[in-house]
């Protein structure tokens, strides 16, 4: 304690910016401690961060820390009451609170403006000038001479006779004085008198006019004059399609030929192709074909996936739109134009139950939360959220318990889609709720908790494209006052709270909590037809009508990161793996193509993108072939439904 001023001295004669922070720490951690208890000495204080003690006394007992139970509302609360708090410091050494004094605090205020701690140093005191321009009579040293300063060093001696033998050896020569006369380069001197100057190297001469036939003679043989009809074609012909720029004639004799009519109009052509015609030497580049090809891994590397038909699940009359597949992978859902739904057994192939409903299904989707045992299908302008009753008993009635334990709010909203619960024979087939809307709807696709259905009604005139159901509370939301577009699919993103709307050349992605367009990703093709997000989140695929698919790198860029053309005509689904890195396309040539693209954890290492299969299998019906495929939850195999009516399980 006795020790402070004499600190403040010693930090006086810190100039050193890290000097002046040393001064500063030891002044504010020792200096106003009453007490210095700790005896762990200079050592990081967080050691103790996990243990109830902070160090040890002189007894060697060990120092608890204060009971510290302030939270973030305390200490709000404190900084708005306490007068004091703004002076008041933990002490990292015994985890006390130090309430800092009028000197202290002064003493800071100083050191944190640069200046000097002690208020009485004067940092302009008058320098003492020791050699000054007067002779004085008394030097300030009185040392006598060294004796090297008048006796002649051996060490140079040395030196210097060794230059002088170098000089006479000849080793060492001297400069040789400049020229002054000024010197001159002949450019041309070492020219080859015969060889082309660099600057007519690169001339391409003009090519020469054909050289007159026998068809241009005054007299040709009979075979080169043309006949009448011959004449007739050659006049209907446009004048670049002609073989001949003008009709051979035959004349008595040469006295006989007139002028031609276009010779000016031909030479004044030859000119301008002289002169307007560019005419360059392009350099050839020699490139090994095989160097241009990625070097890609083998598909047998990649494996598994997808290379065999192993079922076929027949039974529908017409094509099959829509398909997808239950949580556990256990069962198939199918809809078609047939006005069916289909629940398949996916070992099997077996139908266990077929529902009809009043029109074509445009799209099925299972609620992927394994809780609940939900099917979305719809048809026309109608959903039906329909409980198959398959698999577990427990799941089934749960579901149903969760739907009739709905209780109507007091202030019922006006909605734009009417909710009904099924009554009598839809009940018994297992219909739950039945959503009417005012458009046809055209894809359904629920969120990855499974309370969230998004359904599309494409509509380009209208406001009302999307909307989004909320089944536990059997609300309906139109997230966009205006679609800009037409409306193709929506997809929410399987993580975050991101929702993807793609219309015809563009996918938006919205921030539904923020309530904002976040990216728009340009497909850079003509109409988009499906979507697809990867688990992580981070990569999007987009199949288009032509022909192409897309893959976007959220992170990279709005554009594509790679667009692959596989297949020969339009694409009509496009789907990622929930756990192996494979992605299908399903196109109208009637194949599904599998490809391995790996997402790397490492976000400077790009997506590796490989074909691995071709699969092959439907038919193709009215030029439609398969119109959606799905991959099994938790297994290598892909389904794909077609316009032959069936669907085909490749595993």
């Amino acid at each position: 304690h006795s020790s402070k001023r004499s600190l403040t001295k010693i930090y006086a004669y810190g100039h050193d910016q890290d000097q002046r922070k040393f001064w500063l720490a030891l002044i504010l951690t020792s200096v106003t401690l009453q007490d210095i208890r700790n005896t762990v000495g200079n050592i990081p204080m967080e050691w103790y961060k996990d243990y109830p003690h902070i160090g040890y006394d002189l007894d060697g007992k060990k120092i608890f820390k204060p009971i510290r139970n302030k939270d973030e509302l305390d200490e709000f609360l404190d900084k708005m009451e306490n007068p004091d708090y703004w002076r008041t410091v933990q002490d990292k050494m015994t985890g006390a609170d130090i309430r800092l004094s009028d000197e202290q605090v002064d003493l800071v205020h100083r050191l944190q403006e640069g200046k000097f701690g002690d208020v009485n140093f004067n940092e302009y005191e008058p320098a003492i000038d020791f050699f000054s321009n007067e002779v004085m009579i008394h030097p300030v040293t009185n040392r006598p001479q060294d004796k090297r300063s008048f006796i002649p060093s051996l060490i140079e001696k040395e030196k210097v006779g060794k230059l002088v033998h170098a000089i006479k050896m000849g080793w060492i020569k001297p400069r040789r004085p400049k020229e002054t006369t000024p010197q001159y380069y002949d450019l041309w001197a070492k020219e080859d008198p015969n060889s082309i100057l660099g600057r007519h190297k690169m001339h391409v001469p003009a090519p020469k006019l054909k050289l007159p036939g026998h068809e241009e003679s005054y007299n040709p043989p009979p075979e080169y004059l043309m006949s009448e009809e011959e004449r007739l074609a050659w006049e209907q012909q446009d004048p670049e399609d002609r073989k001949l720029s003008f009709l051979p004639q035959k004349f008595a004799c040469l006295r006989a030929v007139p002028a031609y009519s276009r010779f000016i109009h031909e030479r004044f052509e030859r000119c301008l192709d002289l002169y307007l015609c560019p005419r360059q030497r392009k350099m050839r580049v020699n490139v090994n074909p095989e160097d241009l090809i990625p070097k890609l891994p083998k598909p047998k590397d990649l494996q598994p996936f997808p290379t065999t038909q192993s079922l076929v699940y027949r039974g529908h009359s017409s094509l099959v739109r829509s398909i997808s597949t239950s949580p556990s992978g256990q069962w198939l859902v199918s809809g078609s134009d047939d006005c069916t739904v289909r629940f398949w057994e996916v070992s099997t192939a077996r139908c266990l139950k077929t529902v009809e409903v009043g029109g074509a299904v445009k799209g099925v989707a299972w609620n992927p939360n394994p809780s609940i045992c939900l099917v979305a299908i719809s048809y026309d302008d109608t959903v039906v959220l329909l409980n198959p009753g398959l698999g577990d008993r427990l799941v089934s009635t749960a579901t149903d318990q969760l739907i009739s334990s709905y209780e109507e709010p007091e202030e019922v909203k006006e909605q734009p889609v009417q909710w009904t619960v099924a009554e009598g024979e839809g009940h018994e087939q297992g219909h739950r709720l039945i959503l009417k809307h005012p458009k046809a709807v055209r894809q359904v696709t629920w969120h990855g908790k499974g309370d969230y259905l998004a359904c599309v009604m494409p509509d380009n005139g209208s406001s009302l494209q999307v909307v989004i159901h909320q089944v536990s509370k059997r609300r309906t939301q139109n997230p966009f006052r205006k679609n800009k577009g037409l409306v193709q699919c929506v997809s929410f993103h399987p993580i975050r709270p991101y929702f993807f709307v793609a219309t015809q050349r563009y996918v938006r992605v919205y921030n539904l909590i923020k309530q904002e367009l976040t990216k728009k990703l340009m497909a850079n093709c003509k109409w988009i037809s499906s979507m697809a997000t990867h688990p992580g989140g981070d990569n999007v695929i987009c199949g288009s009508y032509d022909c192409r698919l897309a893959w976007f790198d959220l992170d990279l860029s709005t554009k594509p990161y790679k667009v692959l053309r596989h297949h020969k005509k339009a694409l009509r689904s496009v789907a990622y793996h929930r756990h192996y890195p494979l992605f299908a396309s399903g196109s109208d040539d009637g194949s599904v193509i599998v490809c391995h693209g790996m997402v790397y954890n490492d976000l400077l290492q790009n997506p590796l993108i490989v074909p691995v299969k071709v699969l092959k299998g439907h038919t193709i019906t009215h030029d439609l072939g398969v119109l959606d495929v799905t991959f099994h939850p938790t297994q290598p195999w892909v389904f794909s439904s077609g316009a032959d009516g069936t669907v085909r399980l490749f595993t």
